[in-house]
């Protein structure tokens, strides 16, 4: 079983919360296959496979400083021209076409722009053209995430244009019921299409019931991804 890969791309930091919080959830829920499988009574071993964070470059990078910077909600604003994430040394190293195409599950993440995902997100799931033709996708679990600015920043629309590419890809998506409490006590960021985060003053930290949603969303997607590689690998029975 490939990594499970959790991909985005934040420039403020919010979207990047997200990401961390779904990768807790996602090694959690490998973690407690792991102890499961190894108890006397199954007999079986379970190889826990990696969780890796990664990040999507900025189109502003090699800029040389010309464009202007859009805030979560996709409003100009006075800015650096370098992101917060770029010039952070701790920030997620950047993905390649290759850990795409190896994993087994992945979790994608973008900050609103006008009720769209933000346009290096675009631009990277352009280039995947040779996944596609090889359909390196095909029944792989799927997740996707978001922070705005605002309330009713298009939280939702982001989520879905974000599934669409996937969707072409072949992918399997897989979003929160309803049985998560928190998606019905959120006075913040939740929604059953994917975890999202109300970046209100530009706040970068998540609420209490943001947070739990991730972690919810990352032990779903590590759920589906076992389940489904199994589905795919019947003569493996003894994990990744």
């Amino acid at each position: 079983m490939g990594p499970i890969l959790i991909l985005y791309y934040s420039r403020h930091g919010s979207t990047k919360r997200l990401a961390d919080a779904i990768a807790q959830g996602a090694m959690a829920q490998l973690s407690s296959f792991e102890a499961n499988a190894s108890s006397p009574s199954t007999g079986t071993s379970f190889v826990r496979p990696e969780v890796i964070v990664r990040s999507v470059a900025s189109l502003n990078a090699n800029s040389n400083g010309a464009s202007s910077n859009l805030n979560e909600q996709g409003s100009e604003e006075e800015s650096t021209n370098v992101s917060v994430e770029e010039s952070n040394p701790n920030a997620a190293p950047t993905v390649t076409l290759q850990e795409l195409e190896q994993c087994s599950a992945l979790a994608l993440g973008s900050p609103t722009r006008f009720g769209n995902m933000a346009a290096p997100v675009k631009h990277f799931l352009d280039s995947t053209s040779s996944q596609w033709l090889k359909g390196s996708l095909i029944n792989k679990p799927a997740c996707v995430f978001t922070s705005s600015s605002s309330m009713h920043g298009g939280q939702e629309s982001t989520l879905l244009s974000m599934m669409i590419p996937l969707f072409h890809h072949g992918m399997v998506m897989c979003g929160l019921p309803y049985s998560e409490p928190a998606l019905h006590e959120t006075r913040s960021g939740g929604s059953p299409y994917g975890v999202s985060h109300v970046a209100l003053d530009n706040a970068v930290t998540l609420t209490e019931d943001e947070k739990s949603l991730c972690i919810a969303q990352g032990k779903r997607l590590a759920k589906l991804a076992n389940a489904l590689w199994h589905a795919n690998n019947p003569e493996t029975t003894h994990g990744a």
